[in-house]
């Protein structure tokens, strides 16, 4: 039977020949097949950009006189059509943006990429429910922002938690999936609302982990997601550290090991006392120089704010070297979509701050910019 199989003159050999040749064929084609999806969507959001992350573009439309004239200036870009007179209404049509963008960039994209487009949603929703959830427990006097909110389910969330009982928001978190860390933090005597912050973030981070992508883009998301990582547990210590919070307390706002920060090194920071000894110990990550820089505003400020926004624009640089780096596949959808919820953030904050007549230098300081370096 072997014999003829391999007899060139038997059929069954041109049979197997030719089973093998498409085999081959199949699976060196898979990635291409990948590449090819992604051709159109990463023109296209390369060819958009995101202005309003560069100094540049942020410091000519931060100067508008009112509102109108920051409406019109905006309007004049390819990617907007806001709408509003006022403060409220503009931001609101800045989330009604975003969201527009991510419905064009779902349809542009791969059917495989759908979970992840609404999980990642989810995540620029969860704010809404964190700051709920923290005035509950705190008992601090809440007016609920139902309107904020992008997903249905969020609003959901937020309209019950509005009409529910401090005694009852454990259930109503457990109605929604959220796990065991979530309830357990809320449920302490004394709930810490940076633990609070930490738990609902790598929920949602643990949640765009397991989110399926399409073939050969499972790593890109894997890095863009533990840079995330690593930035929240240095902006975590950094925090706990200013407000004197005890080794113990640091422990627990570990959110996971990231891309250069592992569990080893974050304990090693919760050992030290001040924020620029914090600094000094991050010396041969990539977060040092951006963060030694920032020490001296530190010093005349005294809040760690001003680290925080460091880290965010040194974010936007690390989404554009895991584009580059990734250009063939979801790498340039990650840097649009990151840069993207940055940008309207931005610019929710020269609506406020145009609304409420402040000068514009002050505005310039709340700003998130890509670094350069």
């Amino acid at each position: 039977m072997l014999e003829e199989i391999l007899n060139p003159y038997s059929p069954f050999f041109w049979i197997l020949v030719i089973s093998i040749i498409l085999l081959v064929v199949i699976i060196m084609s898979r990635p291409f097949s990948t590449y090819i999806k992604f051709v159109y969507p990463n023109a296209k959001f390369e060819a958009i950009g995101n202005p309003f992350i560069h100094e540049k573009e942020l410091n000519n439309i931060v100067e508008a006189k009112d509102l109108l004239s920051f409406k019109e200036s905006l309007n004049g870009m390819k990617d907007y059509e806001i709408i509003g007179e006022d403060t409220y209404s503009i931001q609101k049509s800045l989330d009604d943006n975003f969201l527009n963008t991510i419905k064009m960039m779902r349809k542009d994209s791969s059917k495989k990429l759908y979970d992840f487009f609404e999980t990642y949603l989810e995540k620029v929703d969860l704010y809404l429910i964190k700051n709920e959830v923290k005035k509950i427990v705190l008992d601090i006097p809440h007016s609920n922002n139902v309107d904020y909110a992008i997903l249905t389910r969020t609003k959901q969330i937020l309209s019950e938690i509005k009409e529910s009982e401090k005694e009852k928001l454990l259930d109503l978190l457990q109605k929604y999936d959220y796990n065991k860390d979530i309830l357990n933090s809320i449920s302490k005597e004394k709930p810490d609302v940076l633990e609070i912050d930490m738990v609902f973030d790598r929920y949602i981070i643990n949640k765009l982990k397991h989110v399926k992508v399409p073939y050969k883009c499972e790593q890109t998301k894997q890095s863009y997601l533990n840079y995330i990582i690593d930035i929240a547990n240095i902006k975590n210590i950094l925090r706990a550290k200013n407000l004197d919070y005890n080794k113990d307390s640091c422990i627990t706002l570990f959110l996971g090991e990231g891309q250069e920060i592992a569990e080893w090194k974050f304990n090693e920071l919760v050992e030290l006392e001040k924020p620029s000894q914090i600094i000094s110990s991050l010396e041969g990550t990539s977060y040092f120089n951006i963060l030694k820089d920032a020490i001296e505003d530190y010093n005349k400020e005294g809040s760690v704010q001003v680290f925080e926004l460091s880290l965010d624009g040194y974010f936007l640089k690390i989404v554009k070297d895991v584009s580059i780096q990734n250009y063939l596949n979801l790498g340039p959808t990650i840097r649009y979509l990151a840069s993207k919820e940055i940008e309207i953030r931005n610019l929710k904050i020269i609506t406020k701050g145009i609304g409420e007549k402040i000068q514009s230098k002050i505005i310039k300081n709340y700003l998130i910019k890509e670094v350069a370096q």
